[in-house]
């Protein structure tokens, strides 16, 4: 069999644990016979990490600026515990965050639809993509615990000496206060891969916040988008037949739960990181969650929504059997090979992809599904497959 031809290399980022093992075996089952494989590998695994003091996901994320697409496996972020198992020399950052960070990225999580797993919302037809604005927030605020009676103040200086001063509270007793911040440059930049992305979908994009309450922070969210919106988008949204809608984020939740799906919801970056978990869950689990990283440059990264399934890799390490879900990381390879067809203009590779994303589903529909879907799947008498005869009966069916 002639093998379909790359022109372009992906980036490849490998990573850790279990997700490191079912990674060499979609290579070798399911892409490496079908495609004569072109990649610029970097090995994200944590070990190696370690030995070059991080510069490989830097080296990484450098590469996907060049390139243009990547897909990566699931990596460890280490903590305490991770800092004594690997004899770290330190506790080193999350790699996604240093990729998101130099990528300037937002972040799409979208829920792989198949029959048999059922999601719990009834009218959900369709998947619901979430898009996180990935930058500051709660997740890089400025606490302070308060001992007794006083104020707290918001204070700008600027470098002409210009000070703006803001009454946070008057304490009479303790409490706690806390301090968010965010970027112009950010938010536009969030607001144009939300656009862009809508646009190479052709999907509705929905965005929402608390302006109503949060006068100045969240109404800066709400005006840049609308902005880039006015000035850049409208038109193309027109020609396109898709819509950009604002609404406040409890309108947005309730209308949310009666939609049928096939819709970007935009959210800041809290919002974001707890309705991502809602939507997984509600559609049946974060193994059948697709995520892929986009920069306003249009710059895509694909990877697993789920970590590295550290307990399945353990039994691994035992010689136990395993019956691990590998499905997001199937269609993060597909995503990526998918879009440098796509870039490329190679229809092949385009084709290849729809037809392994499609091999996979019709396995699960089959009947023949992992552990985790085995227990959740409304289809009758299914068989439970472990790691790798799931990935081979993928590959049966894709040789067919």
């Amino acid at each position: 069999m002639t093998k379909i031809q790359m022109t372009t290399p992906l980036v490849e980022m490998d990573g850790d644990e279990m997700t490191r093992i079912i990674w060499q075996m979609i290579k070798d089952e399911l892409i490496c016979p079908f495609v004569d494989l072109k990649t610029e590998y970097y090995d994200l695994g944590l070990e190696n990490r370690n030995a070059t003091d991080d510069m490989v996901t830097f080296e990484s994320a450098e590469a996907t600026k060049r390139l243009g697409v990547a897909v990566k496996c699931a990596t460890i972020t280490p903590n305490a515990a991770r800092v004594e198992e690997y004899d770290l020399k330190q506790m080193w950052k999350s790699p996604n965050g240093t990729i998101r960070a130099m990528l300037d990225g937002t972040v799409f999580r979208t829920p792989i639809i198949v029959k048999g797993i059922e999601p719990c919302v009834r009218n959900w037809t369709r998947p619901i993509t979430i898009a996180r604005h990935a930058y500051g927030d709660v997740y890089k605020n400025a606490e302070i615990r308060v001992p007794g009676p006083g104020k707290v103040e918001l204070v700008y200086t600027g470098d002409d000496g210009t000070e703006i001063r803001e009454l946070v509270h008057e304490y009479d007793g303790a409490g706690v206060a806390q301090g968010m911040h965010n970027l112009d440059a950010s938010i536009a930049s969030f607001a144009m891969s939300c656009f862009e992305f809508a646009l190479d979908t052709k999907q509705d994009l929905w965005f929402a916040t608390k302006d109503t309450i949060s006068k100045k922070y969240d109404h800066r969210f709400k005006d840049i988008f609308q902005e880039i919106y006015d000035d850049k988008y409208a038109a193309r949204f027109e020609e396109a037949g898709i819509e950009y809608f604002y609404t406040l984020i409890d309108d947005a939740v309730a209308r949310v739960m009666k939609a049928e799906g096939g819709f970007i919801w935009a959210c800041k970056n809290y919002d974001g990181d707890v309705m991502s978990d809602m939507v997984s869950s509600a559609f049946g689990s974060l193994a059948m969650m697709t995520s892929v990283l986009v920069s306003p440059a249009g710059v895509y990264e694909y990877e697993a929504a789920h970590g590295t399934v550290q307990r399945h890799y353990y039994k691994h390490l035992e010689g136990k059997e395993t019956s691990t879900n590998s499905v997001a990381t199937i269609f993060a390879w597909s995503g990526a090979l998918r879009k440098r067809g796509e870039l490329d203009e190679l229809p092949e590779l385009v084709a290849f992809a729809d037809r392994l994303e499609a091999a996979t589903l019709a396995t699960i529909e089959a009947g023949e599904m992992t552990g985790d879907l085995a227990r959740i799947t409304t289809l009758p008498n299914p068989v439970t497959l472990s790691t790798g005869e799931f990935i081979q009966a993928i590959a049966k069916r894709l040789a067919a």
